[in-house]
């Protein structure tokens, strides 16, 4: 069992009895009633984060607009992903050393300043394209990475403030909470980057992103102070090598990172997004927005309905089945793309020329894999914070977050590079099946995930 800091209440997740009827299966906002700072910190995050996956898309839209190539598209994931990893395991030692609110505060100001730089660049491209060419590609490669690295280490470090906000017997309200505020980042974050995109241009849905990250950076600037607790140690290597050691006997924790890792590597379609709303069903940016909602509307589903999720205990079988039916959507997804793109349907711009039963379809099997994925995310991240103590979180939190946002860029490079040789259907079809076979394999493997107890939590 690990030590929680002097006076945090015993971890009991204990259901909320006096809770009746259709109540119990609602999301429990205790958490925001038990902590303002985590209120706050959970709103700002919530609006700042829509403008973060506006970028995302308009990103991807921008460099498909300049390259017309998917697998430039998901090259934005494959550059960015060593540096990222750096930044996780930094990001997540220094948030162990220091004062948590005020590394969040410096990891903020530099992802602003990144979101900044795409305005620039955007509003140079459109400049270019009235002139008949392009911008290069590589800025947008820089500033992305840019951005990727501080966004990890203000991630990582947010991960690890909340088990010092809230009781141990909060967290998996408050997870649930998370998925929520996700689930609204994906759902309108992209459907508004698809309407902005075909309306006001990339370049102004960059800057309402760069307005949106104030809301953000207020809520962590009224943080209380987060110092370290415990013993004060310096930045650097026996501090990280501290928490890789932790980790090589957690193997708990250990295992929740691998299995969240196959199912992004393997299971997600998102590059190939563009290539769909442009070739095959129509609707360009339009239908980006649109797939992409969808998946995170299953995501707040999910959540929305968390009422009993104090009651599962047994969080690593919950995880492997979870992920195993995020695989089962994923080959829904590449079946439903395989007869569009043999179907006779001729893809056009805008509403008007979309194959709305295809899209349909598809967003149908977005919005189950939205969902599982995030019923595993939300057991996941509550063993991450019961299992481990506090002055280890950071660098644990560091290591997931590489993981989560890690695991979706390899994915990208996964299915843009098979797309590229193969068909748009494949990597989905293919890659679901991987999913449900290697989580099949380690969950029958590894004895102590199977028989993981919430109540009784071991890393």
């Amino acid at each position: 069992m690990t030590q929680d800091p002097p006076g945090a209440p015993r971890d009991t997740e204990a259901p909320a009895s006096s809770r009746r009827g259709l109540s119990r299966h609602l999301v429990d906002i205790a958490p925001l009633k038990a902590s303002p700072a985590f209120a706050r910190l959970w709103i700002g995050g919530a609006i700042s984060g829509v403008g973060a996956f506006m970028t995302t898309v308009a990103v991807g839209l921008q460099i498909y607009d300049i390259t017309e190539s998917t697998f430039a598209v998901g090259l934005v994931g494959g550059i960015s992903l060593v540096p990222m990893v750096l930044a996780g395991l930094w990001g997540g030692m220094i948030a162990d050393v220091f004062d948590r609110r005020r590394v969040l505060i410096v990891a903020s100001l530099s992802s602003w300043a990144s979101i900044l730089a795409l305005v620039a660049l955007a509003f140079w491209e459109l400049h270019l394209q009235g002139e008949g060419t392009h911008a290069p590609v590589w800025p947008f490669y820089l500033v992305t990475t840019v951005n990727a690295i501080t966004s990890t280490v203000q991630n990582a470090t947010r991960g690890s403030v909340v088990g010092r906000l809230l009781p141990p017997e909060l967290l998996s309200r408050a997870t649930a909470l998370n998925g929520i505020s996700f689930g609204a980042m994906v759902t309108v974050g992209p459907a508004l980057a698809g309407v902005l995109a075909a309306t006001i241009g990339l370049p102004w849905t960059f800057a309402i992103d760069a307005v949106l990250f104030t809301a953000g950076f207020l809520g962590i600037w009224m943080l209380p102070s987060l110092p370290r607790l415990g013993e004060r140690v310096e930045a650097g290597w026996p501090v990280l090598k501290e928490g890789l050691a932790f980790l090589k006997n957690a193997p708990n924790i250990r295992m929740s990172f691998i299995v969240d890792l196959i199912a992004m590597t393997f299971g997600r379609p998102y590059v190939l997004f563009p290539a769909l709303g442009a070739t095959v069903i129509g609707g360009g940016s339009l239908t980006v927005g649109a797939l992409t909602a969808a998946g995170a509307i299953g995501t707040m589903l999910t959540s929305l309905f968390s009422g009993r999720i104090a009651h599962v205990h047994r969080h690593g079988m919950a995880i492997s089945r979870a992920i195993q039916v995020f695989g089962a959507f994923a080959v829904l997804f590449g079946v439903i793309t395989m007869l569009a793109v043999r179907g006779d349907h001729a893809p056009g711009e805008g509403w008007a020329g979309t194959d709305f039963s295809m899209l349909i379809l598809l967003g149908l099997a977005m919005a189950g894999m939205g969902a599982s994925d995030e019923l595993s995310a939300i057991f996941r991240q509550t063993m991450i914070i019961q299992a481990a103590p506090d002055e280890m979180r950071g660098r644990l939190q560091g290591v997931f977050i590489v993981v989560v946002t890690g695991g979706p860029r390899l994915g990208d490079m996964y299915a843009g590079a098979l797309a590229a040789v193969t068909a748009l259907w494949c990597p989905p079809l293919l890659g679901g099946i991987v999913v449900i076979a290697l989580i099949a394999v380690l969950t029958r493997a590894q004895r102590a995930w199977r028989e993981y107890d919430a109540q009784a939590p071991t890393p």
